[in-house]
Formats: structure tokens, sequence, C-alpha cells
């Protein structure tokens, strides 16, 4: 949902009653716990190392059932207090080139080991792309702590690849976003006016690899970024 200004709580709140009952918009549900992406879709993998022990590894889960990777001033969940449990629903408000995008997800399912936490959400009809997201903190046997983010998706609604093209030349995105992965700023425009599907992908992967410095930032770590990978299935 594309809007022009930021909706009231009350209207996020009547959003997401409507959609309690509704259907995931992508068949392939929990597909991200195999660590892969159906065919079709753009897969977006990111992981940082937090730091160690289990001092490291607590804070990160903290972080995480707080929806705290998605305070990044730009976005905002309805609301952070939901729980971390299968079919609980959030709503991820952005500002994006002036105008907000309003998108509404359920818990797919939800790990709770003893060296692993985390969940997965997929999209419901109230979502510009169809897809599902991962987000898991990990505490390895060598004792590092992994902040590990994966997703996959693809563009449902005409404005979701339009949007960004148009951010791009406002100078709105932020700042994660102004990347143009080794190739010249002309190249970048060039790319997302007449490729769209690509500036699509570069730009998810970017927002990914700021959901993931945030994490590190909210465990009062160094986060090491990990390589990103991305790849058309």
């Amino acid at each position: 949902m594309f809007l022009l200004a930021p909706p009231p709580d009350s209207r996020i709140r009547r959003i997401l009653q409507s959609q309690e009952h509704a259907p995931f918009t992508h068949p392939e549900v929990g597909s991200t716990a195999a660590g892969t992406a159906p065919r079709g879709y753009i897969l977006n993998h990111q992981r940082c190392e937090l730091g160690t022990g289990a001092a490291t590894f607590e804070r990160a889960k903290a972080a995480v059932r707080q929806w705290r990777m998605f305070d990044l001033g730009w976005v905002r969940v309805f609301w952070p207090d939901a729980p971390i449990q299968p079919d609980a629903m959030v709503a991820v408000l952005a500002r994006v080139a002036g105008w907000w995008s309003l998108n509404v997800c359920r818990i797919v399912y939800m790990v709770d080991e003893k060296r692993r936490y985390g969940f997965a959400y997929g999209t419901l009809p109230e979502h510009a792309e169809a897809g599902e997201e991962r987000f898991i903190v990990e505490w390895l046997d060598d004792d590092s702590v992994w902040y590990d983010i994966l997703a996959f998706s693809r563009e449902r609604h005409p404005l979701a690849p339009g949007l960004s093209r148009c951010a791009a030349f406002a100078g709105e995105l932020p700042p994660g976003f102004r990347s143009g992965h080794g190739a010249s700023g002309a190249g970048t425009i060039g790319r997302a006016l007449f490729r769209p599907q690509w500036w699509f992908s570069t730009t998810h992967l970017d927002a990914n690899a700021i959901k993931t410095q945030k994490l590190a930032l909210e465990c009062n770590v160094l986060a090491r970024r990990g390589k990103p990978l991305s790849r058309r299935r």
C-alpha cells in the first residue's frame, strides 16, 4: 500500500485486522528454513559477526525480540511489542522518495534453540512484494555470535520498482541505498531506468545490509559485515 502521508494508528489497526485471515502471497511458505530461494525469486543473504560469548548472544536475542533491526529512522514497525511467534502480524511503514509504503507480514515460523534464535515472516496481500524474510542470531562452537538475514522476494505492486527509481533522482533514499556496487553514477542511473529488476534487487540487498548493521549497533559491538550474496534463480 502506497500513501502520500503516514496513516494514523487507527487505520493501521484496521488494515492489520483485515489481513488476519488473508493467505500468504507466495506459495513456497517456509522455504527460508532451507536457506534457498524458490525459482523466480531474488535471493538476498547477509551475515555479520556481532562478537563473542553468551552475553552478546543474549543481547542479540533481545534486539530481535524487540524488532530493533527495523529501528532505522525511515522505517517503523507496528507494533514493536508484537510477539515473536507463528501467526503474529506486523505492518512495516517505510518512507521512500516522499511516499509512504505500508506492508503487512505474518510470522511463518520461529527458531528458539539453545544457541540459535529468530524467525521468518511472509508477505500478505497488503504488501508490495511477495516473499519471505528470515532473521536469525546464532552462537557458534568457536564462541562467535552471528546475525544472519536471508530473504527471497519479487515485486507485486507496479510502484515497487518505480518508486526506487524516482528516489534515486530525488536523492531521498537512505545512505545505504545509494550504492553503485562498483559502477559509475551514470551507470547506476542507467540500470535503474532500463533494468528495474536490477534496481529492485540492489536496493533490497542494501536494505538488508542496513538491518544487519543496525542489529550490530544494538548489541553494542563492532560489526564486521560479511560478503553479501545475491542471485536470481
